[in-house]
């Protein structure tokens, strides 16, 4: 079982994790910011993992630091869970509809940090919350997992649809690609060796 507890001590967060790779989609999230447990919620139930997250940070800022930093001790409890690597599938993708929104989301755990983020939210905050902070989420998960992620809007008009449609979508393709595959399951999936 691929499962790590972890924990990330700023100034301006404090976050204790949980994490089971090979999971139910059961969660337990409280960051102190509502939209962003909606999201992880989403993540976690689409992608089959176990979470149980949280987060004390300074919200009454803004969301910024919470969203950030709690996409780095994701990232990192991901990268952790799944140690070199040996026998994942690596790649997953999944073209995700939420009712008018598409997304095309695609995942490589190469150990290679990159964003591709070609999506357009329409608003500027869904709820209370800054629709940039779903990018800057995903940046700060993609590179402290080390993780090439592709996020690719093919339609939508709903601020709430399109990022919902992002986090389901990467939890689907993540659970691709941290899946083990059985014809190769001692092996690196890469010709170099090591990711």
């Amino acid at each position: 079982m691929r499962t790590v507890e972890a924990e990330r001590i700023t100034n301006e967060t404090d976050i204790r994790l949980k994490l089971s790779v090979d999971g139910q989609g059961a969660y337990s999230v409280d960051t102190g910011c509502g939209f962003l447990n909606h999201m992880l919620e989403l993540f976690t139930r689409h992608g089959g993992f176990n979470l149980e997250l949280s987060c004390r940070g300074d919200v009454e800022v803004d969301d910024h630091h919470t969203v950030e930093d709690v996409g780095i001790a994701l990232g990192q409890a991901f990268a952790k869970a799944l140690g070199d690597k040996r026998g994942i599938t690596r790649y997953g993708s999944m073209l995700l509809p939420m009712d008018e929104a598409l997304v095309l989301c695609s995942v490589d755990i190469s150990g290679r940090p990159f964003l591709s983020y070609q999506v357009r939210l329409p608003t500027e905050k869904i709820g209370t919350f800054d629709t940039q902070l779903v990018e800057e989420f995903f940046a700060a998960f993609s590179r402290s997992f080390g993780l090439t992620l592709h996020l690719n809007q093919m339609a939508g008009s709903n601020s709430h649809h399109i990022a919902e449609a992002c986090f389901k979508g990467v939890g689907r393709a993540l659970a691709q690609a941290c899946a083990i595959d059985e014809k190769r399951k001692f092996d690196i999936p890469s010709t170099k060796g090591v990711l």
